[in-house]
């Protein structure tokens, strides 16, 4: 079973006295800062000059600095950027300004696991990874419920690691719902797992295949489009709200019978394979790689398969069908040219 600790479990002193710069403004940067201010420590957030996120940290009342400035005035310092600029910042705005005895803390554990930054000797390096995106964080902090997290310690060296990442987890809320013990490799590995092959990259290869099928034997589009799309949020809701048996129950019988019958000659025995294979990609350390690659040239096969993607039938489709349901406030969602 796992550990779980909850607020009994965590001490606020372990983090007294010290200070915290958050690092990035984005979706889990707002949340943390803003959380950690509402429980009383003292924080900062850290960002490069000239970000469009710098008006909107300081119009929430946040003191924000220049990265190194915010890792130089601080004894913890979360980490809550892109993995893929970890090593550049970690090398010119981090390291430099680390001093013994400081937290070096992350949300995700890929630049660790892989070793793209590579923290001295003399610090704490701790994970609190909260399983829920930042605007759900804020919002169940202020209603007093926290989203669940995740922790994990790489690195001891205060001999007080845990004791400190568990009083900035109780301190982002997290520990009100549970926070969940785990490794940096454990979290990594089952995080870019779960992304590739179900949350993301399954789900949507799934729901592209179902439309194209359906599409090429004739049926309307737009038809297609809500039967294997625009009704999916039902069915996740359900899974979400009470695991796949409130699913299967909440359903009409014909569809129970034919999630039985037909889904797993859908997910097969060669899908489980490729699974597998997916797996000790990203075990092996060959998925990192690409990517870090990737990045380093500038994304270009990354943002040609976004273009690729972007302009796919069914999004086209999508786009469409969306006007008919203004509660979605889609023009609000209009995302920006790759």
């Amino acid at each position: 079973m796992a550990t779980i600790y909850r607020e009994a479990d965590t001490d606020r002193s372990a983090l007294e006295g010290q200070r915290i710069a958050v690092l990035g403004f984005g979706s889990q940067g707002h949340a943390h800062a803003l959380n950690l201010r509402d429980s009383g420590f003292d924080v900062r957030v850290g960002l490069r000059e000239g970000s469009a996120s710098w008006s909107r940290a300081e119009e929430a009342g946040l003191r924000v600095l220049p990265t190194a400035e915010a890792v130089a005035d601080s004894d913890v310092a979360m980490v809550l950027l892109p993995d893929t600029a970890h090593a550049r910042v970690y090398a010119q705005d981090i390291a430099p300004n680390l001093k013994a005895g400081d937290m070096l803390m992350f949300a995700h554990g890929f630049s660790i696991h892989y070793g793209t930054v590579v923290p001295p000797e003399d610090v704490d390096v701790t994970m609190i990874a909260p399983k829920g995106p930042g605007h759900l964080v804020r919002r169940t902090y202020q209603e007093g419920i926290g989203t669940p997290a995740l922790v994990a310690v790489q690195q001891d060296a205060t001999g007080k690691a845990l004791d400190r990442a568990l009083a900035y987890g109780a301190g982002i809320g997290a520990a009100r719902a549970g926070i969940i013990r785990t490794t940096f490799q454990e979290e990594t590995e089952t995080d870019l797992f779960g992304e590739q092959t179900v949350l993301c990259g399954g789900i949507s290869a799934l729901v592209e295949a179902g439309f194209e099928t359906l599409v090429e034997a004739g049926y309307q589009p737009e038809i297609a489009y809500f039967e294997c799309l625009h009704e999916l949020k039902l069915i996740v809701d359900l899974i979400y709200e009470g695991g796949l048996s409130w699913m299967r129950y909440s359903v009409s019988d014909t569809a129970e019978w034919g999630d039985y019958r037909s889904g797993p000659r859908v997910i097969d025995a060669g899908v489980r394979e490729r699974m597998r294979q997916i797996l000790e990609e990203i075990r092996s350390g060959a998925f990192a790689k690409e990517w870090i690659a990737e990045a380093e040239a500038g994304f270009p096969h990354f943002l040609a398969l976004r273009r690729e993607a972007r302009a796919a039938q069914i999004e086209r489709v999508g786009r469409e069908l969306r006007k008919m349901m203004p509660w979605l406030r889609s023009e609000e969602k209009v995302v920006p040219d790759a």
